[in-house]
């Protein structure tokens, strides 16, 4: 038995398993679907957003200007839409009430104070719902609106005064949303409206910290 596996492994050497256990090979691809997600995520959010533009009457070139595609796959984008029944006209005001609005404005408000204060409680939530490590669900918006309060309380001094007026308006709201028709069709889906609320968000608390500086 010279020859063996067993004969040539080394005194003291413990031998090298056979395969990956179901265990081990979950934890390795763990991190690679979640990446994998969030891709697929993303590209299907840029598509709805294609759609969004287009509703407003944006040309073909502005939207491929402004996401950086080639013009041909813009097309066959907007074409694909085409054929889709209209979505509900989108209103950009600030002030809506619906889930996926509000949670966008959270996120955006947890954003700002992250990057305004250094160790900020809410950084590490607001970096994993960024790069789609956590989704929105009851559960981690309930999360981020504890970290973020205890930011507010504790660094009053440090923020614009508009940072916790936003947060007891969004605070307000999700405890106590009005009551929409149920019949009402959805302007957009929530991705997109996540995302446009937290893009008006962010300008509004640009303008704060602006006034702040002044």
């Amino acid at each position: 038995m010279e020859g063996s596996e067993s004969a040539r492994q080394k005194p003291g050497r413990p031998a090298a398993p056979e395969t990956l256990t179901e265990e081990q090979a979950g934890r390795m691809l763990a991190g690679m679907n979640e990446v994998i997600r969030a891709g697929e995520e993303m590209r299907k959010l840029r598509a709805e957003m294609i759609k969004l533009f287009a509703g407003f009457g944006w040309t073909q070139d502005r939207i491929a200007r402004i996401a950086d595609m080639s013009q041909p796959a813009v097309s066959k984008q907007v074409a694909k839409y085409a054929r889709d029944a209209p979505a509900p006209a989108m209103g950009l005001a600030l002030a809506q009430y619906d889930g996926p609005w509000l949670e966008g404005r959270l996120w955006a408000l947890a954003e700002a104070v992250a990057e305004t204060l250094d160790g900020a409680r809410c950084a590490r939530c607001v970096d994993a719902l960024a790069r789609g490590r956590k989704r929105f669900t009851p559960r981690s918006v309930d999360e981020l609106r504890r970290l973020l309060e205890a930011d507010l309380m504790l660094h009053r001094a440090e923020l614009p005064a508009g940072f916790r007026a936003a947060y007891d308006e969004i605070g307000r709201a999700l405890d106590d949303p009005p009551k929409a028709p149920s019949e009402a069709p959805a302007p957009a889906s929530a991705s997109v409206r996540r995302t446009l609320a937290h893009q008006l968000q962010r300008d509004r608390l640009r303008e704060f910290r602006l006034a702040g500086e002044g």
